[in-house]
């Protein structure tokens, strides 16, 4: 009986071996058979057939008859998938329970707690460099939400966000303030939509929806904060998402 890399691979994953995957498709395919007959059937040496037989029958996928000659039969194939299922779920319910009882109150001893990558910038100097850093990186997309007291900084961005991005970088770039203002953006490598809107209360870049540098403030930014944390990122990309839907396209 032919049976496909895909189930064969299957049956490995429920933990058969190859000797006792041939085997059980051995007698699924031919019936009740003696140890003899499985070994000559599953090319499975016969000084190692009656560890098989056993391990198959431990493991629910066979049974055999009470009495000498002893004969093997299978179980059917749904049946001994899900004891198997049941026995591996009881298997790891018993290991996951060992892993929380002994490491748990460990982690809870030592108040282990997640310390997400945060870091407030200080100075030019440092949100140039930090922002460089995050471009060069990006691979997939940059969105930009610039107030207008972000402006000096997307200015000295220039040639990061014009020749210095990957080429499968695409912009999108949000702006508070006038158009005119905000002109110079038209030359960015990869920029696809620019959107205007009067006013913005802080703004930021995003990388790839990973990274994100955040300005905060009004007039002018009071705090300049770079992170990954997934949920800061993640929030700061929907924000932008809804700044984004009720600004205008210029």
């Amino acid at each position: 009986m032919s049976v496909d890399d895909e189930t064969r691979a299957a049956l490995r994953e429920m933990g058969l071996n190859t000797y006792e995957i041939d085997s059980y498709i051995v007698l699924v395919s031919g019936g009740q058979m003696t140890a003899m007959e499985v070994s000559e059937q599953a090319n499975v040496p016969y000084s190692k057939m009656y560890e098989v037989l056993n391990s198959l029958k431990e493991k629910g996928w066979i049974k055999s008859t009470e009495s000498r000659p002893f004969k093997y039969y299978p179980v059917p194939p749904i049946e001994a998938t899900r004891f198997t299922k049941l026995r591996l779920e009881n298997k790891y319910a018993a290991l996951e329970n060992t892993v929380a009882e002994t490491l748990q109150p460990l982690y809870e001893q030592r108040e282990l707690v997640e310390r997400p990558e945060m870091m407030i910038l200080r100075g030019q100097q440092a949100v140039l460099t930090k922002l460089e850093d995050i471009l060069k990186k990006a691979s997939v997309e940059i969105v930009v939400a610039a107030p207008e007291f972000a402006k000096p900084v997307i200015v000295l961005a220039e040639p990061l966000l014009g020749s210095g991005l990957k080429k499968s970088v695409s912009i999108k770039f949000m702006a508070a303030g006038k158009k005119s203002d905000w002109e110079f953006v038209k030359r960015f490598g990869g920029l696809g939509e620019i959107r205007l809107r009067d006013h913005m209360f802080g703004g930021g870049i995003i990388a790839d929806g990973k990274e994100a540098m955040l300005f905060l403030g009004e007039e002018k930014p009071s705090l300049v904060i770079w992170s990954n944390h997934v949920g800061l990122v993640g929030f700061a990309r929907e924000y932008f998402q809804f700044l984004w839907d009720s600004s205008a396209t210029i």
